[in-house]
């Protein structure tokens, strides 16, 4: 009598998150098999604006993305409660070469990170107000091509987001404006930055157990930091140690563990004032909702 054939195992999901310090902290345990029970992943290091444009192709099983871009794909993605950045202090700054007003940038040509971005996001619903007749070009730019365009003069500003909040001094580089501290001071809630989404016909149980994955993986990497350190600096392409640990501490929360409910208020209050002002596609009620949850 012939053995039982056994199952095939679940083909590895493709997962696609940036290079940085908060994303490799993140997910380190999971990434090396750490994680009891986890779905093997699949890694793939691409810049945000890569990741966004993945995502509106439908190109992987979960991508961390901008939260900008969630209302052009949460018809096949769904919004992971946990694995993102949000936070306070950490918002995105616009760079200069020197001292200047807002209103200077009317006319003028800014580098962004994408235009999906959710910084770029914060900086139209600032700059609607804040620069009479609005910037003149906008350029994409990889963010680490940013600050040496300002500092060079090839744009005249530049929205810089991750670790350029600490570095952008070595640059000779000024500090215009804070679009984090704008969003903080207009509405109260967090800001949110980076989302974690994963492909709606993986069905609800494996939802569950991805989201209860990224969860545990947060959590090993919070008892023990220096498991996972050398996996960051590998990717954190020449980056000083102390600027990656600053760049974990400012982006690791406890929104990174749960969204929870001022989380997703700040996610709800983002995606409306842009969808007010026709910045994005309005969402529908249970856009956001997790598969499953309650």
């Amino acid at each position: 009598m012939s053995s039982p054939v056994p199952a095939p195992s679940p083909a590895p999901l493709r997962i696609a998150y940036s290079p940085c310090p908060n994303d490799t902290f993140v997910f380190h345990a999971w990434a090396h098999g750490r994680v009891p029970g986890a779905p093997e992943p699949a890694v793939t290091f691409a810049d945000i604006d890569v990741t966004n444009g993945m995502a509106e192709r439908g190109e992987s099983d979960v991508l961390k993305v901008s939260y900008a871009v969630l209302p052009w794909v949460l018809r096949e993605y769904a919004l992971l409660p946990c694995g993102g950045a949000l936070g306070r202090g950490c918002g995105p700054l616009v760079l200069t070469r020197d001292e200047r007003s807002a209103e200077s940038l009317s006319g003028a040509t800014v580098a962004v990170p994408s235009e999906r971005s959710t910084a770029y996001l914060l900086f139209r619903l600032w700059a609607a107000k804040a620069v009479p007749g609005g910037v003149g070009r906008i350029l994409v730019l990889p963010f680490h091509e940013i600050m040496p365009a300002v500092r060079d003069g090839r744009v005249d500003a530049g929205l810089v987001i991750h670790e350029a909040r600490f570095t952008y001094p070595s640059y000779g580089l000024h500090s215009l404006a804070d679009m984090g501290e704008a969003w903080e001071e207009a509405t109260g809630l967090p800001i949110p930055l980076g989302a974690i989404i994963a492909k709606r016909s993986l069905g609800e149980e494996r939802l569950r157990l991805l989201a209860d994955s990224i969860r545990e993986s947060v959590r090993q990497a919070w008892a023990d930091p220096e498991a996972s350190r050398a996996y960051v600096l590998e990717h954190a392409q020449e980056m000083d140690p102390a600027v990656a640990d600053q760049h974990i501490g400012l982006y690791v929360n406890e929104f990174t563990a749960d969204l929870g409910e001022e989380g997703y208020a700040a996610v709800r209050g983002l995606l409306t004032r842009a969808a007010a002002e026709g910045l994005v596609p309005a969402l529908g009620r249970d856009a956001l909702a997790f598969p499953g949850a309650g």
